[in-house]
């Protein structure tokens, strides 16, 4: 229903993974990163291309490919809680928490940033063969050499997919390394060898994208990628920092994990049932730790809590956690709704009491995402800082009139520049070196793809496109008189459009968007 009611705007993050797709299909291109962003493989353009190849250039079969994502996320979900708990009595309530999850994760497992929702899939592909390796020692079997390959398997595609997937890598290894300790007298040393090496080869295997990249453009890069270069904005020292990522970790973070706000905004949802939900959490939480701190806890569940608690750990402790902005945190939500199954089935013994907890629960977070839904602008958008949250509904008539004037080539910024080129085909090609922050800062990351800035560059007709930022409008007028240069301007919703330009001036020019291209 959000979907068909078109509540999830179209943004440049995800203009980028289409304009991708496209570029796969058309081009013969074949990116192993995200443009512009190397710790995120691009697997998900690969699915969405499918998707293209089959329905047509449309937004909204990238959404389709991330609806299915998630379905199996669900799927995986279910089947993993036999191998941590005994009884998976509560199976149909972590379905339910699941199907109607809160803003956040419906939010980022519906729009496509680059990865998220196969982070998820492959974080479950992570757990679920390592539960599978972990039974067969406890039951003083040696493990199928097949479980050795699927883990490496994951493992490996998880570095190159996504780095999220490190939270669970590393806690699944650490308990199978444990455990292999733990069962050494029963255990060849000659199959562990061989098992590790099946493991190893998979994983190499798996992660080739991500190998073939550091060997082209330096392995330096990659890592500092993968541990958050990309958000590493703060001055503060190390400790400052860490101290800065815990408050958001804590205050932002926990908010929008449990659904009582939006990540955008701060801005409290479902309030008359919020009271309730948030009690419902901390309960289920007390009552987990209780469960672990009193013995009664197997490596089956401390392995699950390493997923939340290595998550925790390099929130804090790398530049991610200066972006509490909610993707982040969805292996979260997994985690949560196998342990509220699980806690509720064995604390609370009525089910009339059990199914009235989860459903209270459950229409919480549906009334939280009506609520967003219903405030369009901004509707459910990955947009939280409000100078970037561009209302695009005027995008269509944007087109029309650019195409009506012959400006299919110009400046915008980041969030203007790819939605654009993608709703336009590739015909209307506008370079993102202007600045959006009221400040008029700029970063080169905003161009992400410098084959359109090389087009416009070469250009002899450029139009400056601005969205609510009145200092660039000013900026743009004292620049465009000092220069000579006679111009138009129309307003189409957001849009500020300077066009008619009596010759081409470039950013570069006139002291913005960097250094020439």
């Amino acid at each position: 229903m959000l979907l068909l009611f078109d509540r999830f705007p179209f943004n440049a993050d995800e203009a980028i993974v289409a304009l991708m797709a496209r570029h796969i299909l058309l081009n013969g291109e074949r990116p192993l990163f995200f443009y512009g962003q190397a710790y995120m493989g691009s697997l998900d353009a690969f699915l969405v291309a499918a998707g293209f190849a089959l329905f047509g250039f449309q937004v909204w079969v990238i959404r389709a490919v991330q609806t299915v994502l998630y379905l199996l996320v669900m799927l995986s979900t279910l089947k993993l809680i036999p191998l941590i708990f005994t009884s998976s009595g509560g199976r149909w309530y972590t379905a339910a928490l699941l199907a109607l999850p809160t803003v956040n994760v419906v939010l980022y497992t519906t729009v496509s940033l680059g990865g998220y929702g196969e982070a998820l899939l492959i974080g479950n592909g992570i757990l679920y063969c390592g539960l599978k390796i972990l039974r067969c020692l406890e039951d003083r079997l040696f493990p199928p050499l097949q479980w050795f390959g699927g883990l490496g398997a994951c493992v490996g595609l998880g570095l190159w997919v996504h780095g999220l997937t490190g939270i669970y890598t590393l806690p699944v290894l650490f308990g199978l390394v444990w455990s292999i300790f733990q069962h050494r007298p029963t255990l060849h040393r000659r199959a562990i060898g061989f098992a590790v090496l099946v493991f190893v080869l998979a994983a190499l295997g798996a992660s080739l994208p991500w190998w073939l990249y550091g060997l082209e453009r330096g392995f330096g890069a990659l890592i500092n990628e993968l541990f958050g270069s990309a958000v590493a904005i703060s001055q503060a020292t190390w400790l400052q920092r860490m101290f800065e990522n815990g408050f958001n970790l804590v205050l932002f973070g926990g908010s929008v994990v449990i659904g009582l706000r939006p990540p955008w905004e701060i801005r409290w949802l479902a309030l008359p049932l919020a009271p309730l939900a948030l009690a419902f959490w901390f309960a289920v939480l007390g009552l987990w730790v209780r469960f672990l701190m009193r013995g009664g806890a197997g490596l089956a569940h401390w392995m699950l809590s390493g997923v939340a608690i290595t998550f925790v750990l390099a929130f804090v402790s790398t530049p991610f956690g200066a972006d509490p902005s909610g993707r982040y945190f969805l292996p979260l939500w997994i985690v949560l709704t196998l342990v509220a199954g699980e806690m509720v089935v064995r604390f609370v013994s009525d089910v009339r009491f059990q199914v009235g907890l989860v459903a209270l629960v459950a229409l919480f977070n549906l009334w939280g995402v009506i609520e967003c839904a219903l405030r369009y602008p901004p509707g459910l958008t990955t947009q939280f800082d409000p100078v970037a949250a561009v209302d695009h509904c005027s995008l269509p008539r944007l087109i029309r009139f650019l195409r009506e004037h012959g400006e299919t080539r110009g400046y915008t910024n980041y969030w203007v520049a790819y939605p654009l080129a993608f709703l336009s085909e590739e015909e209307i090609l506008f370079s993102p070196r202007l600045p959006y922050h009221p400040d008029l800062r700029y970063t080169p990351r905003d161009d992400r793809y410098l084959p359109y800035t090389i087009k416009v560059a070469q250009s002899k007709r450029v139009a400056y496109i601005t969205t609510r930022n009145p200092k660039l409008d000013e900026y743009l007028t004292a620049k465009f008189r000092s220069a000579g240069v006679r111009w138009k301007e129309a307003w189409i919703g957001e849009y500020h459009v300077f066009y008619a330009l009596s010759r081409a001036l470039h950013p570069h020019e006139i002291g913005l968007g960097g250094e020439r291209p």
